[in-house]
C-alpha cells in the first residue's frame, strides 16, 4: 500500500510517516498545495497511490481547493483529510468537497492507521466486484465515465456518489440501512459521528434530479430504497 502525505508541520508529518511505515504502508510526502498538486497529477493518474492523507490547512493555501482542483483532472484516491478544525460543520465541509473520510487534530495514530485502511479497501475487491455495467429501468451507470445516465441524459459523479448509487441500484426495491450504507460504502465497521451518509445521498439526489427523476425514497429511522417503478 502506498500513500501520499500532504502536510507541512514536519514535526506531524514524521509521525505519521513512522506510523504508516510501522504498519506496512510506504509514503510519499508534499508540505504545500502546489507539492500535492503535482505529485497527485504526475503518479495519482498510474495508480501509485492508494489512499491520500491531506492537511486542511497549507502554507499555500487550503486542502479543500487543492481536493477540488485535484478531482476536476479525474479520478482521485480515496481521501483523509486531517485538521485542527474539527466541528460538525468543518467536518461536514470537508466531506461535502470530496473527501472519503475527515479526522480531527489531535488525533491517535492507531486510528489514522486504521482509517487509512479503511479508505483504501474500499477501492479494492468491493468497487472490482461492482458490475461493469448496472441498470435499473432506464436509469444506468456508465463505469468508464463515473455517470449516471437515464435517457439521454447523464451527470457524473464522483467515486462515492457513484459507488452509493450503485449499491442502491444493486438493491433495488429494498432496504439498505445507514449501517449498512457505512460498511459497505464507506469501509465503516463504525459510526463516524457525522452525517455523511445523509450529506452524500442529498447530493446525489440533487445530481439524479438533474436528470428529472427522484427515485429514492427515505424511510426515516430505517434507511432508502430506490424504487425500480421510479426508474421507468
Amino acid at each position: 500500500m502506498h500513500c501520499l502525505l500532504i502536510e507541512d508541520d514536519p514535526v506531524i508529518s514524521g509521525h505519521i510517516v513512522n506510523g504508516l511505515k510501522a504498519a506496512g504502508i510506504a509514503t510519499t510526502c508534499a508540505a504545500t498545495v502546489a507539492q500535492g498538486l503535482a505529485q497527485g497529477l504526475a503518479k495519482g493518474r498510474e495508480g501509485a497511490f492508494d489512499s491520500v492523507v491531506l492537511d486542511r490547512l497549507l502554507p499555500d493555501g487550503n486542502g479543500i481547493d487543492l481536493l477540488r482542483s485535484w478531482r476536476r483532472h479525474g479520478p482521485v484516491p480515496p481521501v483523509l483529510m486531517l485538521s485542527a478544525l474539527g466541528s460538525v460543520k468543518d467536518r461536514i465541509e470537508g466531506l461535502e468537497a470530496g473527501a472519503d473520510d475527515y479526522l480531527a487534530k489531535p488525533f491517535h495514530m492507531a486510528e489514522l492507521i486504521a482509517r487509512v485502511q479503511a479508505i483504501a479497501r474500499r477501492t479494492g475487491p468491493r468497487d472490482e466486484a461492482e458490475p461493469a455495467v448496472h441498470s435499473v429501468g432506464r436509469l444506468r451507470l456508465d463505469p468508464s465515465r463515473h455517470a449516471a445516465c437515464f435517457g439521454d441524459g447523464s451527470v457524473d459523479l464522483n467515486r462515492k456518489l457513484y459507488s452509493l448509487l450503485a449499491h442502491l441500484m444493486l438493491h433495488a426495491d429494498r432496504l439498505v440501512t445507514r449501517d449498512m450504507l457505512l460498511e459497505q460504502v464507506w469501509g465503516y465497521s463504525f459510526s463516524p459521528g457525522t452525517n455523511i451518509v445523509e450529506s452524500n445521498m442529498s447530493r446525489l439526489r440533487a445530481r439524479l434530479q438533474e436528470l428529472r427523476i427522484d427515485p429514492i425514497l427515505t424511510r426515516r429511522g430505517e434507511g432508502y430504497v430506490l424504487l425500480a417503478g421510479a426508474c421507468r
